[in-house]
């Protein structure tokens, strides 16, 4: 009996330990080959939170993912940045079909990530802060400058075992490099 009930304890604390703080949506077109999606250029992200560096923080994140993947060509930052600025592009979550194919066409790229740091912040939850990360990010095919991945995921340091026993919470470029591998784990599985 003593050996059945610590089983049922180990398996519920087992159960437990996997539950973080995770919430994620996304869509993939359904029609559409990604096998012609070679080189890729990643604008930088869009900051909508009060955390000051949360777009830079996330693109340097993504972009050091993507690489680290070796799915796509990247195309180097400072690439982008010029191609962006002969738009005359301020607000990249807004660019119109128009902007993507100059931009694809300037880069000769098949595909522009195009995403946002929605939330970046701490907030206290009983006796701790807890960091909480909101992205969302889709892939504009630059032909016709349609999405045809888009993804948005929240995450946040609470773990089981810190909130049972205390204990350090993982850091807001932890929970972001975190919501960022969620983020491309829909794409490249």
């Amino acid at each position: 009996m003593r050996k059945l009930k610590l089983m049922v304890l180990l398996g519920a604390i087992m159960l437990l330990a996997g539950c973080a703080g995770t919430s994620k949506t996304k869509f993939v077109h359904p029609d559409f080959d990604f096998s012609f999606v070679e080189k890729v250029a990643v604008v930088p992200f869009e900051n909508l939170s009060d955390d000051q560096g949360a777009g830079a923080r996330a693109t340097r994140f993504f972009t050091s993912a993507i690489l680290a993947a070796e799915a796509f060509w990247v195309i180097e930052p400072g690439e982008v940045t010029r191609a962006l600025d002969k738009q005359s592009l301020i607000r990249t979550g807004e660019m119109t079909v128009d902007q993507i194919k100059a931009v694809g066409r300037d880069l000769d790229v098949q595909g522009l990530f195009i995403g946002s740091v929605n939330e970046s912040t701490s907030v206290r939850s009983g006796s701790a802060n807890v960091s909480v990360v909101t992205v969302v990010i889709r892939l504009v095919e630059t032909e016709t400058g349609a999405t045809v991945w888009s993804v948005t995921n929240s995450e946040d340091s609470r773990t089981f075992w810190s909130s049972v026993f205390g204990g350090g919470q993982k850091s807001i470029s932890e929970v972001t490099r975190s919501c960022i591998d969620g983020c491309l784990d829909t794409l490249l599985d």
